[in-house]
């Protein structure tokens, strides 16, 4: 048997005969305790049959079974086991005691060079398996990086489709429900209404209307980032240019409130983005700004410079914003809607339409606002030369 165990390959018969004669016979039955973690047994076991596992408390570090040995240290080393082996079904081993084997090496000095070339192959096959297993270690900690990050796209598609319901089933059914409504009556009373009745009826259809298909513009959009269907297109713009074109398009709003728009002229800022992407971040601010201003109000537009970035500045002196909103108006899952002053309504949609943007443009986009004292968004785009 010893000269099945690479422990003892190397050494000749005399050799193997003076150690098989110390060796003492020992049987233990399944589940039966070999030694604890911490019991003072200083001795080397060589399995004749059977199997054993090492392990500290429920957790097994190795099995070993017939022509295996374990406790090897314990011939040299008089610490306490760092282990506890344990029966995995009955069990007969040879008990090499550490006496015994201090005996023979003062009489043979030649076994401990010998046997230490057989723990030599075994701490390089151990040095194999653990390069081994911190391999496989290193694959499963990627594999569990990208299940967490599966994960977490998953929950963010499923909050993108809560929200996406969320506005089929509340803010597009609401709008249409009045305007069908409004319709049917005009339909079936026309003759009915004097000429300012008719006018307000038209003008709410026109409200409802127009705020129907700026939602029906941000969902598309929203759809097309969400699915990848929506490529960057940057060039050199005059962001003057973008926002001009913005308070033209929302004056006639901003007047049903008599609300005064003031827009800081500039002729050189130039800039590279998307100019459909940072048209809609700016007509999202614009038309929250109107629709969160009272009568009478009044909106600032300013550009700044800012080393390598415009700063563009949408403020107005509206209801304002609380502060646990602010820190909420740009996450979908838990975005905050609130009523204009004029009863008009929102999904919160343009304010995580316009971060998306900002950001794949290079920029950033933030609020400060004090409740009862107005609101002013920011948004940064990156400088360009015109002739770059």
């Amino acid at each position: 048997m010893l000269k099945s165990i690479h422990l003892f390959s190397a050494m000749d018969e005399s050799m193997l005969l003076e150690i098989a004669q110390t060796l003492l016979p020992v049987s233990i039955i399944e589940e039966q305790v070999l030694f604890e973690n911490g019991d003072l047994d200083y001795a080397l076991y060589l399995i004749v049959e059977g199997r054993v596992k090492v392990h500290v408390g429920s957790h097994v570090y190795a099995y070993f079974d017939k022509n295996n040995y374990i406790g090897e240290y314990s011939l040299l080393d008089s610490s306490p086991r760092s282990a506890s082996v344990t029966a995995v079904e009955p069990t007969q081993l040879l008990r090499f005691d550490q006496k015994d084997f201090l005996n023979l090496i003062k009489r043979q000095p030649d076994i401990s060079r010998l046997m230490l070339q057989g723990l030599v192959h075994r701490l390089r096959d151990y040095n194999t398996l653990e390069a081994e297993l911190t391999k496989k270690n290193n694959e499963i900690e990627k594999q569990k990086n990208e299940l967490e990050r599966q994960r977490m796209e998953l929950e963010a598609l499923n909050s993108t489709k809560d929200k996406f319901f969320a506005i089929i089933a509340h803010d597009l059914k609401n709008p249409f429900s009045t305007v069908l409504g409004i319709s049917e009556l005009l339909a079936r009373e026309f003759e009915s209404f004097d000429p300012d009745s008719l006018k307000n009826f038209i003008t709410q259809i026109y409200k409802y209307s127009n705020n129907t298909y700026n939602l029906l513009e941000n969902l598309l959009q929203w759809s097309m980032v969400q699915t990848g269907r929506m490529p960057m297109r940057p060039a050199i713009i005059n962001i003057m240019d973008v926002i001009q074109e913005n308070v033209d398009l929302l004056m006639g709003n901003a007047k049903q409130k008599s609300i005064r728009i003031n827009n800081q002229k500039c002729s050189n800022c130039y800039a590279y983005v998307d100019v459909n992407q940072i048209t809609t971040v700016v007509r999202n601010l614009l038309s929250n700004a109107i629709k969160f201003t009272s009568n009478d109000g009044e909106i600032n537009i300013y550009i700044k410079s800012n080393n390598s970035f415009w700063i563009i500045s949408v403020n107005d002196n509206g209801i304002g914003i609380n502060e646990k909103d602010i820190n909420r108006l740009f996450l979908l899952d838990s975005n905050p809607t609130t009523i204009g002053t004029s009863q008009e309504k929102g999904t919160g949609l343009g304010l995580i339409l316009c971060k998306e943007f900002v950001e794949r443009n290079g920029g950033k986009i933030w609020v400060e606002s004090k409740v009862g004292a107005g609101t002013t968004f920011f948004f940064s785009v990156p400088k360009c030369e015109k002739d770059t």
